[in-house]
């Protein structure tokens, strides 16, 4: 009867996820029903061991463990390779730092949780000894929960690059960033480009390209015409792109790419290039601006990936109601274990 249960719980989960994600990609929602969807999908394959069942939970177990046990050091050295070759500013050292706190949680865990084990003894609870156990497991719990939420949101990030999309487009708002040297079009964008291309010669009808950016005060043109100029490079013909060149943010990208696109005739099938990193928060502007359109991202190098994803994450739970939903989650954290110790 379990195996039924766990069975059908893991299809009526991903059943949610596709219904959630057809009505909107952008919720934030659709992040934790997939992580749902994917611990239920792990117990339900559990299952099919029968007997060794125990077993293969032991071993999955163990293999999170290490692997929990292995993030802290990558994001370290990910963050020392983050400086070497971008420099020192806060936003290149968002891996490094969070690798710290990471460890310092790891250790927190063991000094509140392994330690007590270990000796075997009864603390007192006058003790100093308690008192800094108590102290590790709150800030152990904090980490392990803003740790989970990263997680749930990077796979949910993964996970909208990897999903099947439609190709038949009408119109392409390619993100614009910055230039190098006031008039050309760096590493970064040109990746976003080479993606706006691939989109564009694997529709049936080829859309029209909005390169989206305006001029910066250190550049010599504007991000979209310096984009368009790579794009007729590549081979683009004149006539399929339109500029939108007055914009200055992400959320001004979408908002006058969307103004253009309101005032063509015809269908409207829409979607947005921009780095693969980007794309949830890019859809959730999208969302708010009332622009219908799917997300599409660049690759990116990896050492870079996880700063830029660790950026995208706390830029989404700055808006005040992620922000209240997140905080209002650690007090309940916070509060059960306090009843743990002293209820």
């Amino acid at each position: 009867m379990l195996y039924y249960i766990i069975w059908g719980l893991t299809i009526l989960s991903w059943i949610a996820l596709g219904i959630a994600m057809e009505k909107e990609r952008s919720r934030y929602r659709n992040c934790y029903i997939l992580f749902v969807a994917i611990v239920l999908s792990v117990i339900a394959l559990s299952t099919l061991f029968g007997e060794d069942q125990g077993i293969a939970i032991l071993l999955l177990v163990n293999i999170v463990f290490a692997v929990l046990l292995i993030v802290p050091f990558f994001l370290i050295i990910n963050g020392i390779l983050m400086i070497r070759r971008e420099g020192h500013s806060l936003s290149n050292l968002l891996s490094l730092i969070l690798g710290i706190i990471i460890l310092i949680g790891e250790l927190a865990t063991f000094i509140a949780f392994l330690i007590p084990e270990i000796a075997g003894k009864e603390w007192d609870s006058a003790g100093s000894l308690i008192n800094i156990t108590r102290l590790s497991a709150f800030f152990s719990v904090s980490v392990i929960y803003v740790s989970m939420a990263f997680v749930v949101f990077m796979i949910y990030c993964v996970f909208l690059q990897i999903i099947p999309r439609k190709k038949d487009f009408d119109y392409v708002i390619i993100h614009g960033a910055g230039l190098l040297h006031g008039d050309r079009v760096s590493k970064l964008l040109s990746d976003r480009l080479d993606k706006a291309i691939e989109v564009y010669r694997k529709d049936p009808t080829p859309p029209m390209l909005i390169p989206s950016g305006g001029q910066g005060s250190d550049e010599t043109v504007s991000e979209a015409e310096a984009m368009a100029k790579y794009l007729m490079d590549k081979g683009i013909p004149a006539d399929k792109i339109i500029l939108e060149n007055r914009s200055t943010t992400t959320l001004e990208n979408l908002k006058y790419s969307k103004e253009i696109i309101d005032a063509q005739e015809g269908r409207k099938y829409t979607v947005l290039v921009t780095s693969n990193y980007h794309v949830y928060r890019a859809l959730r502007y999208c969302r708010k601006i009332g622009l219908k359109c799917t997300g599409v991202g660049s690759h990116v190098a990896f050492y870079y990936w996880p700063s830029a994803l660790i950026r995208e994450f706390i830029a989404v739970h700055a808006e005040k109601k992620h922000l209240f939903m997140f905080i209002a989650g650690w007090l309940a954290c916070m509060i059960m274990l306090a009843v743990l110790y002293y209820g």
